[in-house]
């Protein structure tokens, strides 16, 4: 991730402040280095500075996605087991550039993503937005973790090929313990179990409760050892229920909630990481990745759920985060989540999912997200108003001519 290019002073621009409820005018940002020196209503004096005319276009944080899968190249993921770690990698690195382009300078990687991915991009190396990483995702024999056909006895080892490096199975609480400690020694920013059945996985029921209460607190006790969290794939109200009993910080997909599990996560300040674009983007198009029939019903019942989802954590006060949890050849539709989420929000709500919310989810308030002095200067220049046109943000980022990721230029086509 390059950084800074000296000071660029923007004007004439419409500010959008997510911790404000409507566009302002009047304004200039000052850009040192790496970081947002000075947001200021009166003229900055910067001599130096180079000067970037917005155009009277809308200036904007850039965006965070908090549930992406950079690694996850197939849509019917056992297809990953024919294929070795330099293709992934390969992979990852196109579809990361794709994902900045649509003006997400931040992604949360929710299983498969490693510290040498997200290294690759604090070095310059790669081009992509900068990385939160999970590592493996950890779930139970036979649960949402394991990827074998029912005629395959032994686990492979992680080197073998993309699907064994990116998922890992632990039975008993010693065991996730010695999985968590194996993740944190790897350098991962959090850590994610499985506690239901998933969509992608061949053999586990939606409503499947994995992992025991036991196997979940030494979980969560190993990771905050370490300073680290624990997020949980769960669907069904009695897995978040139990989540929120082991101490888990971050529910993933949450489609199936109600009242009674929403309040539980408002009692602890949990956070939920909502992704409906996966599920309506696989009823329209998995089944020609090689989705099976089994699967695509699992999908049509959480999609049922889905905005309902985000109405019971509004009423509740439980704060969503935006994620898109696209796989492989569907992961172009990132940035529709904002459309679809506009049935049941307004604007503004949307765009803090995808700002403030999740800096907070990162532990990363005040640097991440928002326009500050002192922020990292991760912006984005929108042609046009997305408080009135959330659309604006959906697609491959036509709209934004411009962005800036660690003060340095990812994008300008402004001249």
């Amino acid at each position: 991730m390059h950084s800074g290019q000296g000071q660029l002073l923007f004007r004439n621009f419409r500010l959008l402040d997510p911790l404000q409820d409507e566009l302002r005018d009047g304004f200039e940002l000052l850009v040192e280095d790496a970081r947002i020196r000075e947001v200021s209503d009166r003229p900055i004096r910067a001599g130096d500075a180079a000067l970037v005319d917005c155009g009277g276009r809308t200036l904007m944080p850039g965006l965070i996605d908090s549930h992406v899968h950079v690694v996850l190249n197939e849509v019917f993921l056992p297809r990953l087991e024919t294929q070795p770690l330099t293709l992934m990698t390969a992979h990852a690195m196109a579809e990361m550039k794709a994902m900045l382009g649509r003006g997400f300078t931040t992604v949360r990687d929710t299983g498969g993503a490693d510290w040498g991915l997200r290294q690759g991009v604090e070095d310059g190396l790669i081009e992509g937005p900068r990385l939160f990483v999970a590592g493996r995702a950890i779930g139970p024999t036979g649960g949402h973790s394991d990827g074998r056909r029912r005629t395959d006895s032994a686990i492979k080892c992680a080197c073998c090929d993309a699907l064994a490096f990116t998922l890992c199975l632990a039975d008993g609480a010693d065991e996730v313990r010695k999985a968590v400690r194996e993740e944190m020694r790897q350098g991962c920013d959090h850590i994610k179990i499985m506690m239901s059945g998933g969509v992608a996985s061949p053999y586990d029921p939606l409503d499947s409760l994995q992992f025991s209460m036991g196997e979940v607190r030494a979980a969560v006790a190993e990771a905050e050892a370490f300073g680290r969290y624990v997020c949980a794939h769960a669907y069904s109200p009695e897995a978040i229920l139990r989540a929120a009993d082991g101490g888990v910080r971050c529910i993933e997909h949450g489609n199936l909630i109600n009242e009674e599990a929403a309040a539980a996560m408002a009692e602890k300040d949990m956070f939920m990481v909502a992704n409906l674009v996966a599920y309506f983007t696989m009823k329209d198009r998995a089944a020609e990745f090689g989705m099976n029939a089994e699967m695509l019903e699992k999908n049509d019942v959480v999609i049922e759920g889905g905005l309902r989802s985000l109405e019971i954590c509004k009423a509740a006060g439980v704060p969503v985060a935006f994620g898109s949890d696209l796989l492989g050849q569907l992961r172009g539709a990132q940035s529709r989540e904002f459309t679809i989420r506009r049935e049941v929000l307004p604007a503004i709500d949307i765009i803090r999912s995808a700002t403030t919310i999740g800096a907070r989810l990162l532990k990363k308030e005040g640097e991440l997200g928002c326009i500050a002095p002192g922020a990292l200067a991760d912006l984005i220049l929108v042609d046009g108003d997305p408080l009135a046109d959330i659309s604006l943000l959906a697609g491959q980022g036509e709209n934004i001519p411009l962005i800036l990721q660690n003060g340095h230029f990812v994008r300008n086509r402004l001249q």
